[in-house]
């Protein structure tokens, strides 16, 4: 058991879009990743996922309406429902998802990330 430092943990992120475990919880992983600009309409039909913003702001875009998430604040993302997020400037989170969770859900794309790094 030893704490994490998440700001260590960015450092270690090059690349937006690319998003490294950082723990797992039960049968959930605990990720991190650095976004900018647009992202792929996707659904995950079998799992929510939640988008907690760590620094900078997150749009997160349904296809008729988004909602935007500022530092501090997150959003859970119901099973089902396809989303699109999106940052202007750069902005790092942290995702809560059941473990095995593809992060371009249902399509499969150059933004696909599979076996992901544990850091």
């Amino acid at each position: 058991m030893n704490k994490i430092s998440l700001q260590e943990k960015y450092e270690l992120i090059d690349e937006h879009w690319d998003p490294k475990i950082i723990g797992s919880v039960n049968d959930m992983d605990v990720k991190l990743a650095k976004i900018k600009g647009n992202f792929e309409y996707h659904t995950h039909q079998d799992n929510d996922e939640l988008f907690y913003v760590v620094e900078g702001e997150l749009i997160m875009k349904y296809r008729n309406s988004q909602e935007t998430v500022q530092k501090g604040e997150m959003i859970i993302v119901p099973k089902g429902v396809e989303h699109k997020p999106y940052a202007e400037e750069e902005t790092q989170i942290m995702l809560f998802e059941a473990k095995g969770t593809l992060n371009t859900g249902d399509k499969r794309s150059e933004l696909t990330k599979e076996n992901l790094e544990k850091i």
